[in-house]
């Protein structure tokens, strides 16, 4: 047993030199890592010992490993989607619904909208972000799949604009755990399912949540968020019921160029 364990060890120790890489940031989203020959070269380990520790940053999704002629190993930073997939799991396995996160972001969504109205940079961090969302959410309303799409872009900038940046991160993960539910379930609905008299009423109040970060008033901004999503999460009907749904949490970390998994 020694020798595996010193295998393992010596893996976990390649595994952390690359992590600190990737959290520093000297290995960006999406980067290649150096071809095994490489790897061995600046780290004296045995093939083997490099495939476990490939093993453990792909366990931790922090990259991607395609095998075969044009296979390697592609980098991918943490994100909120990462946390929101792990949460995913954990919540799925305590038989915790999606009703669920809805509940948890009706709290979490409305604080990161009033620290937003508190920023003294918000003319130019967050108001001209949230101004585009908003443009852009008016102009596709009559496709129901896209404007979901452009108004859980707009509730995610709310998150991730607010300046905090352990609330970005929790309040992102279940942020990114409920889009992915919404617009699985938008691209299943007909148009019809939502009227468009209710999407263009949740435009006026982006509208309005828009002009109370602009004018500083927190208060005011969080009330309207909180009583804003209450009224929203009563549309939605999930894809696959109440519960969670791990094929739409897959879809969350799913690299970039790789096609969707079919329904």
């Amino acid at each position: 047993m020694e020798p595996q364990v010193r295998v393992h060890r010596l893996a976990e120790q390649v595994a952390d030199r690359i992590r600190a890489q990737i959290i520093a940031g000297d290995l960006a989203d999406g980067d290649p890592l150096p071809k095994s020959e490489e790897l061995i070269r600046r780290y004296p380990v045995s093939m083997p010992t490099l495939r476990e520790a490939m093993r453990i940053l792909e366990a931790e999704g922090l990259i991607t490993v395609r095998r075969g002629r044009l296979g390697g190993a592609v980098v991918h930073r943490p994100s909120p989607a990462n946390l929101g997939y792990n949460l995913g799991l954990v919540l799925a396995a305590q038989r915790s619904g999606i009703g669920d996160v809805a509940v948890a972001l009706r709290y979490v969504e409305p604080a990161c909208a009033a620290l937003c109205a508190t920023r003294r940079d918000r003319a130019r961090t967050v108001v001209p972000r949230l101004r585009e969302l908003h443009a852009e959410y008016l102009e596709s309303i009559e496709d129901l799949p896209t404007v979901v799409g452009v108004s859980r872009r707009f509730h995610e900038a709310l998150v991730s604009l607010c300046g905090n940046p352990p609330l970005i991160v929790l309040a992102g993960a279940l942020e990114a755990l409920w889009s992915s539910h919404e617009e699985g379930w938008a691209s299943r609905t007909e148009p019809r399912g939502v009227p468009l008299s209710q999407r263009e009423a949740s435009g006026e109040v982006h509208g309005q949540i828009l002009a109370l970060i602009e004018a500083g008033e927190a208060e005011a901004v969080h009330r309207l968020a909180a009583s804003h999503l209450a009224d929203a999460q009563r549309n939605p009907k999930p894809a696959g019921g109440p519960s969670i749904d791990l094929t739409l949490l897959r879809e969350l970390m799913r690299p970039p160029g790789e096609p969707p998994i079919p329904a």
